[in-house]
């Protein structure tokens, strides 16, 4: 076995936002030669994705690499949700080496757990990176030590405990040994650092050809890419290779095309030597987490093990009376060929055919992940029902089990009597309290279940200052049942258009999601009924013109401003009878059965 000391591959990982995206935009545009490798330096350069962007979080791992005194650093950006752990579960399999990010103000946040476990499993030395210490009130020091008390929480080898340290700035692009910005000038000890303790990558000089596929990625011209490392061999343009699928399958295949990063781009090559990060091309039928190998000496790797699904939604054709208005797509079959399109590079997502042809059970790791794919569905033109998430149950030894999540609260100290009431009612057994400088922090073990719909709940007691983030913890037995949903709806008892008048009548009964002149039919949900139960309000009746005039004709009411409901919005909202209606122009709430007649009709 040799090492490669030309070479690192490193993945970088945080907690949503604490300025991972930001500090690689740094490490880019500060390595050598970088702009003359791009045209459009930009922020947020490794947030390609529009959804990124506007979110302000990475969904998508992301490849780019830097060149620094000789040595070629492959970077790898990761996920820092939960939710899109399927994708950092198969970054750690590609690279030697981590950069942990935490806030010097925050310290080490719920998904920095979930990421670091994941490093830490793999054995990858790590570098800590103490960020954001230009903020007024960072306190590195503090995270330092908070840092220090996660890693040996986690089970971290003595080894890995003790982890170099750099204090960086990352918006202004400087980094150094010491917590002080008065010392620093640029992003230079970061580098010095990566290539002092990231180990280069481990060759077996005498194993065949191995490659993994960690990640697809499609080009117009080339195909369907795949996108590994590189274990051992030499892998080269138009060589015969034997790809080997997750069930063992074996099939002789030609490499069209071998590129490796340079910058942000793929470049072509004619050949990779082993420890490279590399894009193959020519396999239309490849997919992740299988085995490119020698087709004389064949060896396959081991595969990539991905936590189950705990979340599971019914995706199924748009049938309301407004249906094809909006969508390009709107078939079963253009449904069904979509979900199975985003297997092949999503490998945590699962879809399922059901007795009816036009629905399917999709199951992913959260409601962000399945939301986020909802999300590019409709931008892409699709149109679809979705129904109210719910969790995944197991049966072991006859017992029942489900998904348990940690859950962690960061809210101003007067809202913590509030927090507390509302986990309770949802079955959260509270494991930690602290109050830092007026903000409470709770950590909560809580039922999956107990978490769907919590979120308008969480954000209307706290003000909208509350944070909330959670973390899988596993299953456990069953807790128990939930206390009853007190959730009304307004519904619409008439279709047209809605009307001021009619939606006076509505408001005075809870709060709207519509406004005036906006299309309704029936069984479409307008408001959110102040009491439990539904209520059906003809929203568009009109007021019936006379030549009478009315005492109060001074008198002028006005309508509220509606409450608009974002996709997240919709699916914390909806009850087990209703569904969340998405077009590319519109997201709508609407029962399953339309009318109040088809609705009783299932009540019996």
């Amino acid at each position: 076995m040799s090492i490669r000391s030309d070479l690192r591959n490193i993945a970088i990982i945080a907690h949503v936002d604490h300025g991972k995206t930001t500090l690689v935009d740094a490490l880019l545009k500060q390595s050598e030669d970088f702009k003359l490798k791009t045209d459009d330096v930009k922020e947020l350069i490794m947030d390609s994705n529009e959804l990124e962007r506007e979110r302000g979080i990475t969904i998508f791992s992301k490849n780019a690499s830097i060149h620094y005194q000789g040595t070629k650093i492959n970077i790898v950006d990761t996920p820092g949700h939960a939710d899109f752990g399927g994708e950092v579960e198969r970054i750690m399999r590609m690279v030697d080496g981590v950069l942990l990010l935490v806030d010097a103000k925050e310290g080490p946040m719920p998904q920095t757990k979930f990421v670091l476990r994941k490093a830490i499993q793999a054995g990858h030395k790590i570098i800590v990176v103490v960020n954001k210490i230009d903020k007024p009130d960072a306190r590195p020091l503090w995270a330092l030590d908070k840092t220090f008390d996660l890693f040996i929480e986690l089970g971290a080898s003595e080894e890995q405990a003790n982890f170099p340290v750099i204090y960086a700035a990352g918006s202004l692009g400087k980094a150094g040994l010491e917590p002080d910005l008065t010392t620093m000038q640029n992003v230079e000890p970061l580098f010095h650092a990566i290539i002092k303790y990231i180990p280069g990558p481990s060759i077996h000089d005498d194993t065949p050809l191995q490659m993994l596929t960690v990640n697809l990625v499609y080009d117009n011209y080339k195909g369907k890419i795949a996108v590994g490392r590189l274990y051992a061999g030499t892998l080269a343009k138009g060589s015969r290779v034997l790809h080997i699928d997750r069930t063992g399958a074996q099939k002789p295949t030609t490499i069209s095309a071998v590129m490796l990063f340079d910058g942000l781009k793929r470049i072509d090559a004619q050949e990779a030597t082993a420890g490279e990060i590399v894009a193959i091309a020519g396999i239309p039928d490849i997919s992740i987490g299988e085995t490119i190998t020698d087709i004389e000496k064949p060896l396959a790797l081991p595969p990539i093990h991905i936590d189950e699904p705990t979340i599971k939604m019914m995706f199924g054709v748009n049938t309301s009376p407004f249906m094809g208005q909006d969508g390009e797509y709107t078939t079963s079959r253009n449904l069904r060929e979509r979900l199975f399109k985003e297997l092949d590079t999503d490998v945590a997502l699962h879809v399922e055919d059901t007795a009816t042809p036009e629905k399917f059970i999709v199951s992913g790791r959260g409601e962000l992940h399945l939301s986020i794919l909802i999300e590019k569905m409709r931008r892409e033109g699709y149109e679809l029902e979705v129904s109210k998430p719910q969790v995944i149950f197991k049966e072991e030894n006859g017992n029942k089990q489900e998904p348990m999540e940690l859950v962690s609260f960061e809210v101003p100290e007067q809202y913590s009597g509030t927090v507390i009431e509302l986990m309770g009612k949802r079955l959260g057994v509270m494991k930690d309290m602290r109050v830092d400088r007026g903000v409470a922090f709770f950590d909560f073990v809580i039922p999956t279940r107990g978490l769907i719909g919590i979120r308008n709940s969480f954000m209307t007691a706290t003000r909208g200052q509350g944070i909330m983030n959670s973390l899988f913890l596993g299953y456990e037995s069953y807790k128990g049942d939930l206390p009853p949903d007190s959730h009304g709806s307004i519904i619409a008892s008439e279709s047209g258009t809605s009307n001021s008048y009619g939606l006076m009548t509505a408001q005075g009964r809870g709060e709207l999601f519509i406004g005036a002149a906006v299309p309704v039919y029936e069984g479409m949900v307008v408001g959110q009924n102040a009491k439990s139960g539904d209520i059906p309000v003809n929203v568009c009746k009109t007021k019936e013109l006379s030549n009478m005039r009315s005492k109060n004709q001074g008198i002028q009411e006005t309508l509220d401003v509606p409450r608009t409901l974002s996709l997240e919005d919709a699916l914390d909202y909806i009850g087990d009878d209703e569904l969340v209606e998405i077009t590319p122009l519109n997201i709508r709430i609407r029962k399953m059965y339309l009318t109040e007649l088809d609705r009783k009709r299932s009540q019996r």
